[in-house]
């Protein structure tokens, strides 16, 4: 069932590995076939260096396994609530790349100090707020999926304007129109964390230093590679 999604699926897993951005069993990635709402996802706690296409399970949006042999990933869950309120998502990464994992542990947003986070996203990468006691003993990575969905309704927040998110004290969600978007989102994410970590030391070395870009050339980035008249690439 869905072997081709489940091919495309596995390939992405493995970009992971290929950009540093997991290490051992950690992080995932899964894609959904809107037309059947059926949702492909890596295997819980299988090593990339053994994983095939075959491994990949599938799921429907209720998180019941309707194809595989194997456990799907712990994080299913949180895949599953952001397709069921997000239906332009197509794919969905988590990791714990460092870089934005110790963003996320500190429990801070990553602000936009450059045009580099505005070619990817149009504000601040939002950390959402920490789960409850309660959250997390009962329907831990469900409420983590509700969490990140409250975020972005409270703040008014399009997730294709920001294809990212961290949860305090756990990680990065990422995503994209397809599971290859969602890797290359992964691996911006992180790029702009390490960034942006590095410019708050940078300026804490320097009274005149002037850190946040300015709303306008914001606006301007983000536009002229995502906005209706966007003209950054080929027409092609």
């Amino acid at each position: 069932m869905l072997e081709k999604l489940k091919e495309i699926v596995f390939k992405a897993n493995l970009q992971l590995v290929k950009y540093n951005l997991v290490v051992l069993t950690w992080g995932n990635v899964s894609a959904i076939d809107r037309e059947k709402n059926l949702v492909v996802i890596k295997p819980s706690g299988v090593p990339y260096d053994t994983m095939t296409a075959s491994d990949m399970v599938v799921v429907d949006l209720q998180g019941n396994v309707v194809d595989g042999k194997l456990n799907p990933s712990s994080d299913t869950p949180t895949h599953l609530e952001l397709y069921r309120n997000y239906k332009e998502i197509g794919g969905i990464v988590h990791t714990h790349s460092s870089w934005a994992c110790a963003w996320a542990q500190a429990g801070c947003d990553i602000p936009a100090y450059g045009t580099t986070h505005a070619d990817f996203a149009s504000c601040a990468i939002p950390c959402a707020r920490g789960l409850t006691e309660d959250e997390v003993k009962c329907e831990y990575e469900l409420n983590t999926g509700k969490v990140i969905v409250e975020e972005f309704t409270k703040r008014d927040i399009v997730p294709e304007e920001c294809p990212a998110v961290l949860v305090h004290r756990h990680g990065p969600f990422v995503w994209g129109k397809d599971p290859f978007k969602a890797v290359d989102n992964a691996l911006i994410l992180e790029e702009i964390a390490k960034m942006a970590s590095r410019t708050q030391r940078i300026a804490q070395f320097d009274d005149n230093s002037n850190i946040g870009i300015e709303q306008y050339l914001l606006d301007k980035h983000y536009q002229r590679k995502h906005g209706k008249n966007a003209y950054y690439g080929q027409n092609n």
